[in-house]
């Protein structure tokens, strides 16, 4: 028996398997962001432009579950990058609009290319068919039930 080897008592615990499984793959990813000079919190925002649309700042927090001074951090950074733009809402002033560029849009897709690669370098030991089961259950566990 190894030193390092986690006990059996642990590995039966699927909750276990995935807290690990999951630190590991973000940790990975969180490397691959930094590369690029983002964390995962500018990614999200970027993905939820993308796929929702323009958003007030403190819808684009709730809908992210992220706090709203952190998220106007990670708007300024992307701002600053040319990713997103601001704008006052129309109908509202005291509203702020955040808005996807096309530089944002670039760079989500470059950002995306590598949590894919993350992403099949984690899943290597599964065969496509697993993956697409894996991805399957994980939904269905995220959306409670």
């Amino acid at each position: 028996m190894s030193e390092n080897e986690t006990p059996p008592s642990l590995t039966a615990l699927t909750t276990y398997l995935l807290s690990k499984v999951g630190k590991s793959a973000r940790t990975r990813l969180a490397e691959r962001l930094a590369d690029h000079g983002v964390r995962l919190w500018h990614m999200a925002v970027l993905a939820a432009l993308a796929d929702f649309g323009p958003h007030a700042q403190r819808d684009l927090a709730a809908r992210l579950g992220i706090d709203p001074s952190d998220v106007v951090k990670v708007i300024d950074e992307l701002a600053r990058a040319g990713q997103v733009e601001r704008n006052r809402d129309t109908a509202d002033r005291r509203r702020v609009s955040v808005t996807l560029t096309p530089a944002g849009r670039a760079a989500l897709t470059a950002l995306t290319a590598e949590a894919t690669a993350v992403q099949d370098a984690v899943l290597a030991p599964l065969t496509e068919q697993e993956r697409v089961q894996l991805h399957t259950l994980l939904t269905r566990i995220h959306r409670g039930g």
